[in-house]
């Protein structure tokens, strides 16, 4: 927090040698609660990193905000991180507005602590990042990303060693390296051809694209079963304007795919993402285009990507034929099935493997894993938490890790990569669908099978945006009356456990999220947002029968959407 927005924004304004889109922005503020906005914080730094909406202050995303970023995460890589010069640190950045900027803006600052910088000669997804991370033994890495956010949104995501996000230890060091950065505007740094003259800056390009793609392959399971389809197998994909077009479509063309469309309209890259509300393949109105493509050519399946390719939607047909969009509780569930199964007819399940998901991820991945000897644990909501378990057991032998993943369309099956990978998944999710089409079946008929065994668990999700500090104060209050008013009951069912993850229960970190089990197995969690100012509101409804299930969901939302209106 800074003790005065205005003094701030004096600074800015007066400074001369500011950026000249920057000047001429601060120039036209008249708005008072605007310039508040914009300056009464720097932008926070979380342990996913920053996230903002691009422009001036220091409570935006800019070139001034990114360098004081990394010039605090280049301390703390130096004091931390043995040979960590040496080592370097990888960056890449996906299409949103800024994102090549940025990404020479921090790697001029890595530079100029003559940190070795790998910088990607254009965008690439996120968990190509996580990826070349790992194989080229790096310090730690960057992304600029904002993930779906809407177009105004960019981000910066920190990497550590392992490839995994930066945990909240190394976050809170960084952040105090930051912290002690006092002229944000001032920083030095080299410039892109001064870090590649000294042989600082080195470009990465195809080289990690076709090791990546050589280790995308070996987790496939059924390859004859897509030769035995190809001909007659359909795929519709869109990147939806961002980082997946390339590698998606080369690992699919790699396994055999033949039929590969690519939704025009949304093919290239595009920072406004001018043909959808928001590059989120969770949002139904992101797949309008895909859908109608896939009507034109009878598709199969039906994949989205979201702008740094790190999630992945997944559109089937149902009895009727007509196309239906998975959740993403129901792709993973479906994943796992299908990893799961392949691997016990071939032999290939040693004992000791584990499926991780989040506190919020339905239960359902939980029964299926069970059933096959496959121990569940879960993590906080995050898929850094995810490759912190990875790495625990990696180190400790406890056991294999065999799956990961999370209600927001995150999946990991090779843990190569150390974040959720919706090129991996986007090829598990091809594969499993040529699989069940040589059985005459399609991912919905598999779907009713696995709710047949396992039990209906349906899910739903109520999100609430409130901007700005007013909007920040409101989400505070929500959770605290919540917390002061514990729920009791939940429609008509009693509650069992009432769960506050911030008193650090469950073997588990502290987060500010509260889960309400209720006796029937059904369960509601509340959690703000650490990187959007939004509140969420997950719901879990289990039952023998889907008409139960739905009436159930039906009655959860209808309590708790009453309680958040008062």
């Amino acid at each position: 927090m800074l003790k005065d927005y205005r003094t701030a924004y004096q600074r800015w304004a007066e400074y001369p040698a500011l950026e000249a889109s920057l000047q001429k922005e601060l120039a036209g503020l008249t708005d008072e609660k605007e310039i508040e906005d914009r300056f009464y914080r720097h932008l926070e730094f979380g342990t996913g990193g920053l996230r903002g909406i691009i422009g001036a202050g220091t409570n935006r995303m800019n070139l001034y905000t990114v360098r004081r970023a990394t010039e605090g995460l280049a301390r703390y890589l130096i004091n931390q991180v043995e040979g960590a010069r040496e080592k370097g640190v990888v960056i890449a950045c996906d299409s949103r507005q800024m994102s090549p900027e940025f990404s020479q803006a921090a790697a001029g600052v890595f530079a100029y602590h003559g940190i070795k910088v790998y910088l990607f000669c254009e965008l690439r997804p996120t968990p190509m990042l996580s990826f070349a991370v790992r194989h080229l033994q790096a310090a730690g890495g960057i992304v600029l990303t904002a993930s779906h956010n809407p177009p105004e949104y960019n981000g910066y995501k920190v990497y550590g060693e392992d490839g995994g996000q930066l945990p909240p230890t190394g976050a809170d060091a960084t952040l105090a390296e930051i912290e002690k950065v006092e002229d944000e505007l001032s920083l030095p740094y080299l410039t892109l051809e001064e870090g590649q003259e000294k042989g600082l800056i080195q470009m990465l390009g195809e080289e990690i694209d076709r090791l990546y793609t050589e280790r995308l392959l070996t987790l496939s399971l059924q390859p004859e079963a897509i030769k035995q389809v190809a001909e007659d197998f359909r795929i519709v994909y869109t990147p939806l304007h961002g980082t997946g077009n390339k590698p998606v479509r080369n690992i699919l063309q790699a396994m055999g795919f033949t039929r590969v469309h690519v939704v025009p309209q949304q093919e290239q890259p595009d920072g406004f993402f001018p043909t959808v509300t928001s590059p989120n393949p969770e949002e139904r109105q992101a797949f309008e285009l895909a859908i109608q493509l896939a009507k034109e050519v009878d598709a199969d399946i039906v994949l989205g990507t979201d702008p740094d390719a790190d999630r992945v939607g997944v559109v089937t047909k149902n009895r009727e034929g007509e196309y239906v969009i998975l959740n993403g509780n129901q792709t993973g569930a479906l994943m796992l099935y299908y990893i799961l199964e392949q691997k016990k007819a071939k032999g290939l399940l040693a004992g000791n493997e584990v499926m991780l998901k989040t506190i919020v991820t339905s239960e359902l991945g939980r029964a299926i894993a069970t059933a096959y000897d496959v121990t569940t644990v879960d993590t906080l909501t995050g898929f850094k938490f995810i490759g912190e378990k990875i790495a625990e057991y990696e180190q400790s032998g406890e056991y294999r890790f065999l799956f990961g993943y999370e209600e927001s369309y995150g999946y990991l099956i090779g843990d190569f990569v150390r974040d959720k990978d919706a090129v991996q998944a986007a090829m598990i999710a091809s594969e499993m669908a040529a699989f069940y089409k040589s059985q005459g079946k399609t991912l919905y008929d598999v779907l009713e099978e696995v709710y047949q065994k396992f039990g209906y668990y349906l899910e739903d999700l109520s999100s609430f945006t409130f901007k700005g500090k007013e909007g920040q104060e409101k989400i505070a209050s929500m959770m605290d009356n919540l917390r002061n008013n514990p729920l009791t009951h939940i429609g008509s069912v009693e509650v069992e456990a009432s769960k506050d993850y911030k008193q650090g229960i469950d073997g588990l970190p502290k987060s500010n999220v509260l889960k309400y089990v209720l006796r029937d197995g059904s369960w509601v969690a509340i959690r703000p947002s650490g990187t959007e100012p939004k509140i969420k509101f997950y719901f879990s409804a289990t039952a023998e029968s889907v008409d139960k299930a739905e009436s159930k969901l039906q009655e959860l939302q209808a309590f708790v959407l009453k309680l958040v209106d008062q």
